[in-house]
């Protein structure tokens, strides 16, 4: 029962000062909001802003972590999901409807014609969840439990996702519920494992993965009939959470040589890459390899809805393999996702996002590269696209220096920049396996105007966190 003391819980009648002693007693703390310093709240996004509640203007520069690449109310997309709202916005997933039918066709139809290799779409909700049925599909086809994964990879943070996810702290409190992968050296030129150099490397860290098959008793295969208890190995072509770290180009290629050899599948996780986030539709459409499971979402719906899905080669999902109730999801394949992902792959036929987005992506890069040259603590510059890293280190250009990252961040969300002739914010984005490295991921439709605000806005806030150390 409501006492007088307690507040109305309207929308719009409590300030910020209420909504945070409210959000500190009743809103659980287990997901990522607290690691920021500062908390604000946003009231309204359009293009490549957000907007808080005192209508300052903050230059989104990582787009809800790759979910919202065509920008903030997208009209065509919003549209899309207005006209499903007022038709048929809920359906029991076990129903068809045409949007469906519709969008996973365009789909598989895309990837078909890329890899010329036919398969099947399958639908979920998250990207956690598709990686799931990925991890089903592998052990349906190969009866295997085990994996590979990379150091620094991210696949989710539901039970069975976390055990491809290289960090333990996802695990910590929770224990095993599933087999643990085998976690691989990813080739991260600029912090080799190996301490070696890229120009002289000979992709040393590929020939240390290729030297396990070659006895028994490196715990991989049996050399007697070549039979590997590995099933697949998850990659993410560019790691995301691991900081955006492009892998030398024929990395892949040759890695795929040696999983062909013990019938190892490749499932490439295009979560955060997929939609044209790298100028492909797929990131890993640069580096020249087949995979044999394909697993996507976030951008899907412009981050519209919820809805992830799989493709996988015809033999690993045909209905005779792969039958009626396999997995399942209450809201996966829902009417009001796929209405917005099919609008999503209409605008991506509309344009030429393959030539728009490494163009104004190396407009950026080159924009970065200038600010490296200025500034002795941004350590390495990089990007695909318009997936951009930029590295932050002490003074010596090289150790991580999460502190900074962690101040200029901070900064940008105090919303108190005032590059660009007005009091602005900035969003950014944290990743990079020692939290140093700043993962750009603007909107595709990013103008040099903007990038220019951005690289402004983000030299204001170095400015003031190095003054602030002193």
């Amino acid at each position: 029962m409501k006492t007088n003391s307690e507040p109305a819980l309207t929308r719009g009648s409590l300030d910020e000062k209420a909504l945070l002693d409210l959000e500190s007693r009743y809103c659980s703390w287990g997901d990522t909001v607290h690691y920021a310093k500062e908390l604000t709240f946003f009231k309204e996004a359009k293009g490549s802003f957000l907007y808080d509640r005192a209508g300052t203007e903050y230059l989104d520069l990582q787009m809800w972590y790759s979910a919202a690449n065509f920008g903030y109310r997208n009209e065509k997309i919003n549209a899309a999901l207005h006209r499903q709202i007022d038709t048929l916005p809920q359906l029991a997933c076990q129903y068809l409807h045409e949007e469906r039918v519709l969008l996973a066709t365009k789909l598989a139809q895309r990837i078909e014609k890329t890899f010329g290799v036919k398969g099947r779409i399958h639908f979920n909700v998250g990207g956690a969840s598709a990686i799931e049925d990925a991890m089903k599909v592998v052990r349906n086809h190969t009866g295997r439990n085990h994996t590979f994964a990379f150091m620094g990879g991210y696949h989710g943070r539901t039970l069975g996702a976390t055990s491809i996810t290289s960090s333990y702290r996802y695990r910590e409190r929770f224990g095993h519920f599933g087999d643990r992968a085998n976690f691989i050296p990813f080739p991260y030129c600029f912090r080799c494992h190996l301490g070696l150099k890229p120009e002289t490397c000979g992709m040393a860290c590929l020939r240390q993965f290729e030297k396990m098959f070659e006895s028994e008793y490196y715990s991989v295969v049996n050399p007697k009939n070549n039979k590997s208890e590995y099933g697949a190995f998850f990659i993410e072509p560019v790691q995301a959470t691991g900081g955006y770290i492009v892998p030398p180009k024929d990395y892949f290629k040759e890695l795929k040589q040696t999983l062909n050899k013990y019938g190892i599948l490749l499932v490439v996780d295009e979560i955060q890459m997929g939609f044209f986030r790298t100028g492909k539709f797929m990131s890993i459409e640069h580096f020249d390899v087949v995979p044999d499971i394909v697993v996507f979402g976030k951008a899907m719906t412009n981050g519209m809805n919820p809805i992830s899905g799989i493709w996988a080669r015809e033999d690993l999902i045909s209905p005779q393999v792969f039958p009626p109730g396999s997995t399942h999801s209450t809201f996966s394949a829902n009417s009001l996702g796929t209405a917005t992902g099919l609008a999503v792959m209409d605008l991506i036929e509309s344009e030429n996002f393959e030539e728009s987005v490494p163009k104004i992506g190396a407009y950026f890069l080159k924009k970065l590269g200038e600010l490296k040259k200025k500034h002795r603590n941004i350590g390495h510059v990089e990007g695909l696209g318009l997936a951009l890293r930029m590295e932050m280190c002490g003074d010596d250009g090289h150790t991580p220096n999460r502190e900074l990252t962690d101040a200029i961040m901070n900064i940008g969300l105090s919303g108190t920049l005032t590059a660009g002739g007005k009091k602005r914010g900035l969003i950014l984005d944290v990743g990079g396996y020692y939290k140093n490295v700043f993962t750009l991921a603007p909107s595709l439709y990013i103008t040099e105007e903007e990038v220019d605000l951005g690289v402004a806005l983000f030299e204001e806030a170095l400015l003031r966190a190095l003054k602030a150390r002193v």
